[in-house]
This record gives C-alpha cells, structure tokens and sequence, in this order.
C-alpha cells in the first residue's frame, strides 16, 4: 500500500472545509492533519503540521492564499509540502500567480470528487497537475498581457540546448512520454534533463518549470 498522504485544507467558508474534510476521510491513503480559515491560520497549521499537501483557497481575509503560498514556496523548512489551489473559474486571475509563487497546481472547486482526489495525488506524489490546455490558455494570457517582456531566470545561462528544448516543450504541456516521441528520445532520458533543468533553475516542481520557460521566453506561446 503506498504512504499515508497528510493534508491540510484552508478555505474561509465553513461548508467548502467540512465538504473536503468527509471527502479525505473516506480515502484510505488519506488523512486530514489540520485546516484553517485563513491565510495566517494556515501558516500556523502548516508549520505546526508539516503537511505533503495543502488545499488553498485564494480568497480569504486576514491574509489570502497567494501570499500564504509564497510564504510556505519560501520556507526551506516546509520544501516538501506542495500545494494545490482551489479556484472558482478555470482561468481565475490569480491561477498564473498562483503558478509564479510555487503552486504545484490548481483545480476548480466544483470539480467532481474523484477527479479533486486524483489530483491530490498526483501532486503529493511530486508531479505537477497542469494539463496542456489549461497549461497553454494560462499561457496566452500571461503572453498578450500588458507589460509582460521576457524576464530571463539568472541561472537559464547554466542550461545546455538540449535541456533548453526540453524544458520548452514542458511549458507547452507535454509529457515526458510526448517529449521524447517528439524529440526522438527516450522517457528516462527526457526525464533525467528536466530533473537537471529544475535543479539549475530551481525550480520547486515541473509547474514553476512551465513558468520560468515562459517568463524567460524559451517558448512562444
């Protein structure tokens, strides 16, 4: 049986967190370690709980979800907790900010129950949870917005060409099945560049991946 998945949920309305809370109980891989009604609560939790995961709301009072996000993204401490924001609209304006400051993916809240589990996870297992087309429609919208030039990371220097194609590619959406079917490779060794590529960059998943490729201009759009 794989390991016990620890999780923490933070969302300001009362009936989204007992909603969540009967959903992880019933999963036995599952277990619900805290919650939090805010920003600032769940920084204490968080901290106190050491969680793998943590579902954030954006919107909450006191302090919101993108700012606890960057908080936690910071926290050398907290390295192995991901988190997977909740939204209310597929395309919310904070979801590529959300993505910026170190989430390892978002969903919307009406999704359907299994779908919210699976999602669970595939982030808690170290994976990022950015399908191709949400992946490239975030995208368009950060390409065509205003005052948004390229603003190369200062470590893409370090990377050779082929990691620079590579890590194209996964800003595009691709698996690394995909990739290396398109570039003629093998899975392992696609895999063996993006995981050099994120350690160059430092990038905490493959979703910041996807970010600091577009915010350095390596793919385009």
């Amino acid at each position: 049986m794989s390991r016990m998945i620890r999780a923490v949920i933070v969302d300001d309305q009362a009936l989204v967190r007992l909603g969540l809370t009967v959903l992880l109980e019933n999963e036995d891989d599952i277990t619900l370690v805290g919650e939090a009604a805010d920003g600032r609560e769940a920084l204490d939790v968080v901290r106190r709980t050491r969680p793998d995961i943590v579902l954030m709301d954006v919107r909450m009072p006191v302090l919101d979800g993108i700012e606890a996000l960057r908080i936690i993204a910071a926290d050398a401490a907290l390295a192995a907790t991901k988190v997977l924001v909740l939204t209310t609209f597929e395309l919310d304006e904070y979801v590529f900010e959300a993505l910026r400051a170190g989430a390892s993916g978002f969903m919307i809240k009406d999704t359907e129950p299994a779908e919210l589990l699976r999602a669970i996870r595939v982030v808690a297992s170290g994976e990022a949870l950015l399908s191709p087309t949400v992946t490239r429609r975030l995208i368009s919208e950060f390409v065509t917005g205003p005052a948004r030039r390229p603003n190369p990371h200062p470590q893409l220097g370090t990377l050779t060409e082929r990691e620079r194609e590579i890590v194209g590619q996964v800003a595009l959406g691709l698996t690394n099945d995909e990739i290396a079917a398109r570039l003629v490779l093998s899975p392992a060794t696609v895999r063996t560049h993006v995981s050099r590529a994120m350690v160059k960059l430092h990038a905490r998943d493959r979703a910041q991946l996807v970010v600091f490729a577009y915010q350095s201009g390596l793919v385009d759009g």
